[in-house]
């Protein structure tokens, strides 16, 4: 007997929830059978790729809790019918008993507590009622981007009496009829979003509030309501956010009904709600809004992203909102050094401040913000042109828990302010995209003292070359995602440099026209947890480069390489070979013919999910392929 075949199955089960990679746990599988059978009973969650492995895959993972079908658009009626009916395979009676004590056998239905069903365009009514009555436990459903549901499918959701958790943005044909169903039968609702439902109105949201009066999280953006909704929010004393992004009949008048209700409340979104104003024609955030806010203790999140404000508003702010912790001042208008100083010196407790496109702010705003809030982990200053290297040293002195820091657009930002921001060791998300006057030298100071970095995007700053990448390849092991487009200096020692990044998952280098196939080859052998890939523009990289991409890059889902030397074969080699693509970007392949096109889509119709072809191809190309594409669920994008 090995000593494998000596190990209990409880003893492998345990084994097998230490493995916390999803990489780990596929190697496991594939060790021996009794492994994936562990494998097998222990997992909890399945996400699908591929519709036609969709009935086996269930078969072997009848144990599942959540299913994810948001890449399986196909599936429809007939397919759940399909599924169900075959819903009834046994368990080992010993694995069942130690997994699911009490049962000696069980569906893949009958433990499911998430399902998701986003795009799922296929379904209607028949099949949705079929799953939701085949799914006792069902807790939450997803069925955000289904444009064909109405009332009748809102209707079949109802019978999941259990549900606490339901998304259906952008169902374009629910409406306060079938919302009204769903609050009557879905009681136990926590959490629900109707963005983009453009059909339910104040009604609809009227009787959800009295009858989900467990509510904790309602979104309704850019819906047609009016102050009526937050009149009907009031009641719900567990509710804690409430987004209403781009509710244009929503102003000052209606923000006041929170005033006495939703005690609970920590989140509020009225990002772009154009009529909250003191003169209900402008969008302004005023004190006596905000003094309608002052006995919302727990309130810790707040965007007003867009609006207008004033250095009397920021400070009446301040003083009624103290557990602030997240603040969203986009676009504001009016915002000044002065409202910032006013705003944060009460906010001790401030983690995230999103300044984004605050163009007058200064090195004496970033200042104040630092000297108050100490706790900040995340700052957003993506154009605020007038920020130098000064307020840099302002945050590499004070700001040592910062975590992610976006200076996009940045023109003040140079090398001795990136020195300065080195001292932030924690950083893990840094934007840098358009910020000319950094070259290697600045990035040298990131590399050798911010090693826990996982994002970086350096888009067009042209200052930066193979040097730098060397530092960054040498020192931040742990790099996922790299953007490093329109950086004109790199070369092929510079991307050879990052096939030292093992980890590196998603990597943008269009417009690298010193970059070969050299450089290509080298990092595809490299990297190979590589997912998305955009190369457009790289007109040096020919069809040698291709075929290592095919050869090495398995895990590529997401690839583009418009404007590239790639023929036919090619073509046909990433397509084929890559098993994983689910979607490319095809245009302007100057090499490649029609022919090449319709083999190339042949060789990957089955896992395809998304094209962007020229226009031009929509005539050349058959329709025999064409028709197969969109059978499969493939959305072609002609450009």
């Amino acid at each position: 007997m090995s000593i494998v075949e000596a190990l209990t199955a409880d003893l492998l089960a345990r084994v097998y929830r230490l493995l916390s990679s999803e990489s780990d746990r596929k190697a496991w599988r594939f060790v021996c059978k009794e492994f994936h059978r562990v494998d097998s009973v222990s997992r909890s969650s399945l996400r699908v790729l591929r519709i036609e492995f969709l009935q086996r895959l269930l078969r072997n993972y009848a144990c599942i809790e959540s299913l994810d079908l948001s890449v399986c658009p196909r599936i429809d009626d007939g397919t759940v019918s399909i599924l169900l009916s075959g819903a009834s395979d046994l368990l080992t009676p010993g694995l069942a008993r130690l997994f699911r004590p009490g049962f000696d056998s069980v569906s893949w239905t009958g433990g499911l507590r998430k399902l998701v069903l986003c795009r799922a365009t296929g379904l209607r009514y028949s099949g949705l009622e079929q799953l939701v009555r085949a799914c006792p436990m069902l807790e939450s459903l997803d069925v955000s981007y289904c444009r064909g549901f109405g009332d009748r499918e809102a209707a079949a959701i109802s019978g999941a009496a259990g549900l606490r958790e339901l998304k259906m943005d952008k169902c374009l044909g629910v409406t306060d009829v079938g919302l009204a169903k769903i609050a009557v039968g879905c009681s136990r609702l926590e959490k629900l979003s109707l963005k983009w439902c453009m059909e339910i109105g104040d009604l609809g949201v009227d009787l959800l509030c009295k009858k989900c009066l467990g509510l904790k999280f309602l979104d309704i953006s850019y819906l047609q309501v009016t102050n009526d909704s937050l009149h009907s929010t009031a009641p719900l004393v567990n509710l804690e956010v409430l987004a209403m992004a781009g509710c244009p009949f929503i102003d000052d008048v209606g923000l006041q009904f929170l005033e006495h209700g939703c005690p609970s409340l920590r989140v509020v979104d009225v990002s772009r709600c154009d009529s909250i104003s003191s003169s209900g024609l402008i969008s302004e955030f005023t004190p006596s809004l905000l003094g309608c806010l002052k006995d919302l203790k727990n309130l810790n999140t707040i965007r007003v992203d867009g609006a207008r404000v004033s250095e009397s508003s920021l400070q009446s702010f301040c003083t009624n909102c103290k557990n602030l912790s997240e603040i969203g001042l986009s676009k504001c208008v009016g915002l000044t050094n002065i409202g910032i100083m006013q705003l944060v010196c009460g906010c001790s407790n401030l983690r995230f401040l999103d300044l984004t496109c605050c163009h007058s702010i200064t090195d004496v705003a970033v200042y104040a913000v630092l000297e108050s809030c100490r706790k900040l982990t995340c700052l957003k200053l993506e154009s605020c042109i007038m920020i130098t290297e000064k307020g840099l040293y302002y945050l590499g002195s004070f700001c040592t828990l910062l975590q992610e820091i976006d200076l996009t657009d940045c023109s003040g930002i140079n090398d001795t302010g990136l020195e300065y921001l080195s001292r932030c060791s924690k950083l893990r998300s840094l934007k840098l995209g358009l910020c000319t006057n950094i070259s290697d030298k600045g990035l040298c100071h990131i590399a050798d003292n911010c090693k826990d970095i996982h994002e970086l995007d350096l888009y067009k700053c042209d200052g930066i070359g193979d040097e730098g990448l060397a530092a960054l390849s040498g020192s931040c092991k742990r790099l996922k995602i790299l953007n490093l487009s329109y950086c004109t200096k790199i070369t092929d020692k510079g991307v050879e440099h990052m096939g030292q990044l093992e980890e590196l998952s998603d990597l943008e280098m269009r417009g690298l026209v010193q970059v070969t196939s050299v450089g290509l080859t080298a990092l595809a052998a490299g990297c190979w947890r590589l997912a998305d890939l955009d190369v457009k523009h790289c007109e040096n990289v020919d069809d040698s480069g291709f075929w290592a991409l095919a050869y090495y890059s398995r895990n590529l889902r997401q690839i583009n390489i418009s404007h590239c030397n790639v023929s036919d074969m090619g073509l046909c080699m990433v397509m084929g070979n890559l098993t994983r693509l689910q979607d490319a970007k095809l245009v302007h392949l100057n090499k490649v013919t029609a022919q090449g096109f319709e083999l190339a889509l042949r060789a990957c119709c089955v896992r395809i999910k998304k094209v962007k072809l020229l226009s031009s191809f929509r005539f050349r190309l058959s329709r025999e392929i064409i028709e197969t594409l969109h059978a499969r669920g493939c959305r072609i994008r002609w450009d």
